[in-house]
């Protein structure tokens, strides 16, 4: 059954710098204008379906060829369809082959198999509305996977992706979320301070990336669990044990890969939401030295990091700053169709990229379409949309360059507004 109410999640009308990246896969096959214009739609309509259709058929029989590339493909082709297309009953009717599929990539596929078997797993619950009995089904060897240091870092990153996805879909008891939180604990903790407060030297590159993954997994169940919850759990002694402490995340500020750091940020951000929701002096004590460490990655200049690193580093902590200095969450609007969606808390964002992550580009168009995300983001009944254009009239090549430089002078000019120019302001 769907779940409702996700915490923090809101529709609302707003302004967006956002761009809609949906994907027009029902464009026209026909190069004549009908008399009919009804009859093409629908025949349009239903050519894509069938093209859509038939080559997913096509990668799943190629999901169980002899040769590993054959099948790691296939798994790709049908993730990049469902990615893009919300096809709830005609995979409802393949669900069982699927599920196999799934499992016989990441139990005895290598590398790349594991890895789109891995991001198949969360596409295949969102398509059929986050049905806790496949969350469950794929669960174990998710988890046996992610904790099987033979497997690849890569592999075992998309298991946490996976496994944290599928338990935030389909999981509400607390009782089943803290233990899998501590199966996280145990992958990110090899990145926590050495006992002389020294960031591991065994944690390369890679191994970061998993940390990453695992923290932000950890991240995305502590928005399920109810604050009062949260804090009576963090306060306690028996809490010590359940939750990793603040001063451990601290710790992960100061590792030197940068996905490292920024989960931890955002990681902590989400625990001082939740934690203030229920008690505004939560974990005060800590708040002087968390903020001095935020600041210092707020503003850090290092040369020897990557330009674009520090850039997307200063940017996060900014936020992060800010929101433990004045209880301002980052407001950000996604706008798809005539609707938008405004991420106005570090739980509906951490939601909302979470869930990026699987549908990459395909997400506006499953924003419109999906009940079950819509759901989860309590965005209501679809919107029909008004006055569609006829797909079989083409628009001529000047007036889709028009159409193109009138969007762009108009983005260009909001972006405007809100860029930070870092200019002075004088009173």
């Amino acid at each position: 059954m769907p779940k409702k109410n996700r915490k923090g999640g809101k529709g609302r009308g707003g302004d967006s710098n956002s761009e809609d990246e949906s994907v027009n896969d029902n464009a026209s096959v026909y190069s004549y204008v009908s008399e009919n214009p009804a009859s093409v739609e629908d025949s349009d309509e239903l050519s894509s379906n069938e093209r859509y259709e038939e080559k997913f058929m096509q990668a799943l029989e190629n999901a169980t060829e002899k040769s590993a590339q054959t099948r790691a493909q296939a798994l790709q082709s049908i993730c990049e369809i469902l990615m893009h297309r919300f096809m709830p009953d005609f995979v409802e009717d393949r669900k069982v082959t699927l599920i196999d599929c799934i499992e016989k990539s990441i139990r005895r596929g290598k590398g790349a198999e594991q890895v789109w078997g891995a991001k198949l797993a969360p596409l295949l619950v969102l398509q059929l509305g986050g049905e806790e009995v496949i969350s469950k089904a794929l669960n174990q060897f998710l988890l046996t996977t992610m904790q099987d240091k033979s497997v690849s870092f890569d592999a075992r990153a998309k298991c946490c992706t996976a496994l944290g996805l599928l338990n935030f879909l389909g999981t509400d008891d607390i009782g089943d979320l803290l233990p899998m939180m501590q199966f996280f604990e145990a992958i990110f903790s090899g990145s926590y301070l050495r006992g002389d407060d020294k960031t591991p030297i065994s944690v390369n590159a890679e191994a970061g990336t998993l940390h990453a993954e695992a923290l932000s997994a950890w991240g995305l169940l502590l928005t399920l669990i109810p604050s009062v919850d949260f804090v009576n759990i963090m306060t306690s002694g028996q809490g010590q044990q359940m939750l990793p402490s603040i001063k451990k995340l601290m710790g992960l500020l100061q590792s030197p890969h940068l996905e490292v750091r920024m989960a931890a940020g955002e990681t902590i951000a989400l625990i001082f939401e939740s934690g203030r929701s229920h008690d505004e002096d939560f974990l005060e004590e800590h708040i002087v030295d968390l903020t001095e460490a935020v600041k210092q990655l707020a503003t850090d200049s290092h040369k020897y990091r990557a330009k674009r690193d520090r850039k997307a580093q200063r940017a996060t902590f900014r936020d992060v700053l800010r929101y433990l200095e004045e209880d301002i969450s980052p407001e950000i609007t996604i706008r798809f169709g005539t609707e938008s969606l405004v991420l106005d808390t570090w739980a509906v964002h951490h939601q909302y990229t979470a869930l990026c992550s699987v549908m990459g580009p395909g997400m506006t168009s499953h924003l419109q379409e999906n009940d079950f995300i819509r759901e989860i983001f309590q965005l209501g009944s679809k919107v029909p949309s008004l006055n569609p254009v006829p797909k079989h009239i083409k628009t001529t090549k000047l007036e889709r360059h028009l159409m193109n430089a009138a969007a762009f002078k108009a983005r260009t000019i909001t972006r405007g507004k809100n860029r930070d120019k870092r200019s002075a302001v004088f009173s």
